[in-house]
């Protein structure tokens, strides 16, 4: 097992990663750009190193600055967590020639499935099920061809595509022309390749990934399955752990499927396996993100697994300490992804200090931060704070215990989008299980009643709370506490946070 390991990351994931490294007695080693000085993982972690100005292409996604660090520090492994280098094969590739591991797979693996193209074309060689589309890249004109051929709608997206970039939704052959253009620049801009393929249209499909694990000597398990579509923009919002509607038999289905895809290839370490599924309960390959994903908790919580510990097992070369068959999901997880924005103004990113911070907590409920009261959120990286993750013995449990820790939860001096969760896990149709790709822009499109009738939206009550605490004159020799009628307040962090700061500076 290694001695010491270097993140390369920051935020939530990089503290979950140096506190996997202390469970197993693995020293940890952090970067950080300027800005991320006073970062959490900076504090959490061993040593930590500087590595350059806020901006990521200079620091974060600076491969000579990084692989320094590694030698300075003398760390052997290096862990990408997501994003940034993570699903990097120059980087990978870098890694292995200086005679340092990195914890995922090669870099073979990772080139053939990060390509769009290039991974349709080997799961369609290894018998895989794909949605109707090309094979390889194609220019305008073989666009609409073969939209003709398929029928509309379709669905352009980016070869080297993610988080919705470089994808737009075609529904007539008048569109085609301006959704082309408009994603291959997108996709030129974001991942500096323009190469497009097209696919039909799945209609309100369900987005259910599979997890894989892989080891050096051809063990590959997957452990169970994630809904994730509840989306906004084709980015993940929500994810849980089984999906709802998912059954033992297509479980094994997809299970195998996605097996299947890994071996064929080459893949170890781990990874998710995507699909769509429609509403005949058909699934179709969709991509194969080849690193550990944001929602890898909801599998832990079920699965009774440490995914970052596998990972490092795996990596130095251990064999996974169990088969198929021993893998057993045990009640019902949900993760919400909380993030420095404002849903009211179109989700604009709310940088800043973060004045007051309540963290929910009970049984279970578990939260993977990367963030304290006092920290000010940059604007220059991604705006996820934290993951809020609950887990019970069935999902009308886990909804129940989800909605308490959100209650629960406070974050003071930025916008967040913790009403958004509100919403949705009040709606009817998740509630029943009612969900698709398209749920949360649905919902999105319709104006809270409560925001429409009162002008005043919970985030705002936040501010009028927090202002009327400030201002209110002292009538008891300085030392006021108003007390509420807790069936009105319902128990509500913010409103808690108010009274709090009423209190403290009276």
């Amino acid at each position: 097992m290694f001695k010491k390991v270097l993140i390369a990351n920051r935020g939530e994931i990089a503290v979950r990663i140096i506190r996997a490294c202390r469970e197993m007695g693995i020293a940890s080693v952090a970067v950080f750009s300027e800005v991320d000085r006073a970062a959490l993982h900076v504090t959490q972690a061993d040593e930590a190193y500087p590595i350059g100005p806020s901006a990521a292409a200079e620091s974060y996604l600076n491969f000579a600055r990084i692989l320094d660090v590694a030698r300075r520090s003398g760390a052997p492994a290096i862990h990408p967590g997501y994003g940034f280098l993570s699903e990097n094969a120059r980087f990978a590739r870098a890694c292995t020639d200086a005679g340092i591991r990195f914890i995922g797979p090669p870099a073979k693996a990772m080139e053939l499935m990060g390509s769009k193209t290039r991974a349709r074309q080997a799961m369609a060689a290894a018998g895989v099920p794909l949605v109707p589309g090309s094979k390889n890249g194609l220019s305008l004109a073989e666009a609409q061809d073969l939209a003709g051929q398929i029928g509309f709608p379709v669905m352009i997206k980016a070869a080297a595509g993610g988080g919705g970039k470089g994808m737009r939704l075609v529904r007539t052959g008048a569109e085609l022309k301006d959704a082309f253009a408009t994603a291959q620049s997108e996709a030129l801009r974001a991942f500096n390749d323009g190469e497009l393929y097209l696919e039909k249209l799945i209609e309100n499909p369900r987005h259910i990934e599979i997890q894989v694990l892989a080891d050096e000597h051809g063990n590959v398990v997957y452990l169970g399955e994630r809904e994730c579509s509840v989306q906004r923009r084709h980015q993940k919002v929500i994810e849980e752990a089984p999906s709802p509607v998912v059954d033992e038999q297509l479980r094994r289905r997809m299970g195998s499927v996605a097996v299947q895809a890994a071996k064929s290839a080459g893949y170890t370490n781990a990874g998710t396996v995507e699909f769509l599924v429609d509403a005949d309960r058909n699934f179709y390959f969709l991509e194969m993100n080849t690193r550990l994903q944001v929602e890898h908790p909801v599998t832990e919580l079920i699965t009774g697994l440490d995914l970052v510990h596998l990972q490092l097992r795996i990596a130095a070369g251990e064999k996974l300490p169990f088969r198929q068959d021993d893998v057993k999901l045990r009640g019902h997880a949900i993760e919400c992804r909380i993030y420095a924005e404002d849903p009211e103004n179109n989700f604009f990113p709310s940088p800043g200090k973060i004045t007051r911070l309540l963290r929910p907590s009970g049984p279970g409920v578990r939260e993977d931060s990367g963030v304290y009261e006092g920290w000010t959120v940059p604007l220059d990286y991604d705006p996820m704070l934290s993951k809020l993750i609950v887990n019970a013995p069935d999902r009308a449990s886990a909804v129940a215990r989800m909605r308490r820790a959100l209650d629960e939860y406070f974050v003071g001096g930025i916008k967040t989008n913790l009403p958004l969760f509100r919403r949705i896990l009040e709606h009817p149709n998740f509630l029943a299980g009612r969900i698709d790709t398209g749920f949360l822009d649905r919902l999105l499109a319709v104006k809270p009643a409560s925001t429409a009738a009162n002008g005043l939206s919970e985030i705002a009550a936040v501010s009028a709370a927090l202002f009327a605490a400030t201002v209110a004159p002292s009538t008891n020799g300085g030392n006021v506490r108003r007390v509420e009628d807790r069936k009105k307040t319902g128990g509500r962090a913010w409103k808690r946070a108010a009274r709090v700061e009423a209190t403290q500076r009276q």
